[in-house]
């Protein structure tokens, strides 16, 4: 499994993921990659909200994602 890491306090949490799914699925490995640093503190939640109040997430997302969440916040 690959996950992403944004701040050394996402490190806590994914880590006690990684120990449950283990438990649950010894074959199971988990990967951290670190995200870029003009990414490190952007949550998807954040994202979706300026998305929902016609705010503009462009330098946020790639283009694909950004037509999507103008399509699902703007019927």
């Amino acid at each position: 499994m690959i996950r992403g890491l944004r701040a050394v306090s996402d490190f806590d949490y994914e880590c006690q993921m990684s120990h449950t799914n283990r438990h649950l699925c010894p074959q199971l490995d988990t990967v951290f990659l670190m995200t870029d640093a003009k990414c490190s503190y952007l949550s998807s939640s954040l994202v979706k909200q300026v998305a929902r109040y016609h705010g503009d997430i462009s330098h946020f997302v790639p283009a694909e994602i950004e037509t999507i969440l103008k399509d699902r916040y703007h019927e």
